[in-house]
């Protein structure tokens, strides 16, 4: 079990509001160090962030830690980071904040002089939640900073799993297989256990009181054969995998778009809510003045805030909406998302 060592580090947040007090990239560094694995760790903070792709442009505040090692020399050593933020009580950030622990990183302690090498939370949180949040306080806020240091001994090498290949293989062979899908002609064998762990929707249609569950074959309509191999490998391999197709290998291409779009509304019809947020992350990904305006469409039909938000801010700047929606094209849009892209127009401003 990793031990840690914590302190706390008080940022008077308000001195980092206006442009001019803190660009991003620049630090505030805690003045008592977290002693932990026979080293100093130095708490350091970034208000806007430690660059501009790591904070997205100054809009994350960053929590780090840096060490260096003994003179003349340099070692490697695997560290965790945790940070939370703290109420003046002293009470910890609610749940749905969620905990901001890193993962094990390796850091290369360099000697002293030389350029240290830090480990941290670069989107540590937003700007914006924390300014709207009870933990700013007379422009004050507390984080709780810890460090872990993990030594050789403290650990057992395990292999990583490999679960998902087990049960890959099941799927491809279909051996034991209790139920067949026919989509489009196609037709998928699978396992109605493996299906009713992943997905309420499947275990209502393959073990409730439906008429289906009792039927060896289940016909299924509005999804196409390549969006539900995609889906069914996810359900079994917790893995996006595309199609081996030279087209669809080609990132950024149409056809990988108009695919994703399709296993997106797969994942929401059968409640796959981790896939679904993996497919818009890949649009995100892959968006473009071409695709932009399906990618929208997609999210504002599908309820994926966070892209919607993205391509509305992608076409907030005036190039790219122009190159999307020529006047010819405009009516593609909703009123009420032209009133939102130039919302988004105004706030850059």
């Amino acid at each position: 079990m990793a031990k840690f060592r914590f302190i706390e580090f008080t940022l008077q947040y308000s001195k980092t509001k206006g442009k001019d007090d803190y660009a991003i990239g620049e630090a505030v560094i805690a003045d008592d160090p977290v002693f932990a694995g026979g080293r100093q760790w130095w708490v350091i903070c970034h208000p806007r962030g430690i660059n501009a792709e790591l904070s997205d442009n100054g809009a994350y505040l960053s929590l780090c830690a840096m060490t260096r090692g003994p003179p003349k020399s340099q070692n490697v050593v695997k560290v965790i980071f945790d940070a939370v933020v703290v109420r003046s009580d002293g009470a910890p950030r609610p749940p749905s904040w969620q905990a901001n622990r890193s993962p094990e990183q390796e850091v290369t302690c360099t000697p002293d002089g030389a350029d240290p090498v830090v480990a941290g939370l670069y989107r540590f949180m937003r700007r914006s939640d924390l300014e709207s949040s009870e933990y700013l306080v007379d422009g004050f806020v507390t984080f709780k900073c810890g460090v872990s240091v993990l030594h050789d001994g403290e650990r057992l090498p395990v292999p990583s799993s490999d679960l998902g290949s087990h049960l890959g293989h099941l799927l491809d062979s279909g051996d034991c297989s209790d139920v067949s899908f026919s989509v489009a002609g196609e037709t998928f064998r699978a396992h109605r256990a493996v299906l009713a762990a992943r997905s309420p929707v499947f275990k209502a249609l393959l073990l409730g009181p439906m008429a289906d569950a009792t039927m060896p074959t289940v016909t299924l309509h509005d999804i196409e054969p390549e969006a539900f191999r995609v889906l069914l490998r996810f359900v079994y391999t917790d893995a996006l995998l595309m199609p081996v197709d030279n087209e669809l290998e080609v990132e950024g291409s149409s056809l990988a778009a108009e695919l994703l779009q399709h296993v997106l509304a797969a994942a929401e019809m059968y409640q796959l809510d981790r896939l679904k947020l993996v497919c818009a992350q890949k649009l995100w990904e892959v968006v473009s003045v071409d695709n932009v305006a399906a990618v929208l469409g997609c999210a504002e039909m599908h309820n994926c805030t966070e892209l919607k938000k993205r391509c509305i801010d992608f076409l907030a700047v005036r190039e790219n909406f122009k190159q999307s929606f020529p006047p010819s094209s405009i009516n593609e849009i909703k009123a009420r998302l032209i009133d939102e892209i130039r919302a988004s127009v105004q706030s850059r401003r």
